[in-house]
């Protein structure tokens, strides 16, 4: 892999982002699926532990320096707790929601994004189709919490899970502007992982002892393999991957394919959990998919 940009996504690059797309999918339905082998919080602490110490020593081994003052302490301290807090959200959600479902409404993110950069930079005021496109994701997302709070003889408490996750949304969002606003947005990629999941591990470790979550009595097989999906082909190399590809590709063009990530995930929530896809899930997702289009569409 070369290191200059291209101004194009050429096959190498969309091989790249469907895979991403699938892996962050499938983390959801992976991490539902553990919940009775480890306690929600517990997971997402773990997860960030092993992954923390994986890009320490990845940058470690390519030089880059971690731990010098820079400036980007304060940013790295808020992009973690968002980071921390947004996975509180995600995987207690879990407990409550279809996976499918949390996935979908978890892409409420991009458009959170696109609402807050305006004010962090005026070159990225919204044009009329991008506010359209907004508009149509918010439609999406209330079609899908609509019909959570419904039910419709499903478990009642299905409006906690969505509730969750649309919160989950709302922080991811709110960590991209964090590392956007403060001395983050010139860090090193590998320094602004660390930073959030090295803090979020320090923050959710004591909170998962906090909630009284005890540690598996018995590691199966399927406990080993499930945290080493997450922590090591998710939290590390997944995201180095997307870090690589917004270095080296346009982050429009990357972004449009996002859109990509609730749709594999719905399939492999109905696939794999055998959970149940319904008409207005549907909608909810065409709503999404189209305004995460319409959001990084090229102006002009």
């Amino acid at each position: 892999m070369t290191d200059h940009r291209r101004p194009h996504l050429d096959s190498l690059a969309v091989a790249l982002l469907v895979g991403c797309c699938l892996l962050w999918g499938l983390q959801q339905i992976v991490a539902k699926a553990t919940l009775p082998l480890m306690p929600p919080v517990m997971q997402a602490a773990l997860r960030s532990a092993v992954a923390a110490l994986l890009v320490w020593a990845w940058a470690a081994a390519r030089g880059i320096p971690m731990f010098q003052r820079d400036g980007t302490l304060p940013g790295g301290v808020i992009a973690g707790v968002l980071f921390a807090l947004e996975f509180i959200c995600i995987y207690v959600g879990l407990g409550y929601t279809a996976a499918s479902r949390l996935v979908v409404l978890l892409y409420l993110s991009p458009f959170v994004v696109a609402a807050g950069m305006p004010f962090i930079a005026r070159s990225e005021r919204l044009a009329a189709l991008q506010v359209g496109g907004l508009v149509l994701g918010f439609v999406g997302v209330a079609i899908a919490f609509s019909e959570g709070l419904s039910a419709n003889g499903s478990d009642p408490r299905r409006w906690i899970g969505d509730a969750l996750a649309v919160s989950a949304a709302v922080l991811w969002g709110a960590t991209t502007l964090a590392i956007r606003a403060t001395r983050l947005s010139t860090a090193a990629p590998e320094k602004t992982l660390f930073y959030q999941l090295a803090i979020s591990a320090l923050v959710l470790g004591p909170v998962s002892l906090l909630w009284g979550e005890s540690w598996p009595a018995q590691w199966t097989a399927g406990l080993w393999g499930s945290m080493f999906f997450q922590s090591v082909i998710v939290a590390f190399i997944s995201y180095l991957v997307w870090f690589w590809l917004i270095r080296h590709y346009p982050a429009t063009r990357l972004a449009s394919f996002t859109f990509l990530t609730p749709l594999l995930g719905l399939m492999m929530g109905w696939v794999i959990l055998g959970e149940t896809i319904t008409p207005q899930l549907l909608v909810a997702l065409a709503c999404v998919a189209a305004g995460i289009w319409l959001v990084n569409r090229k102006q002009g």
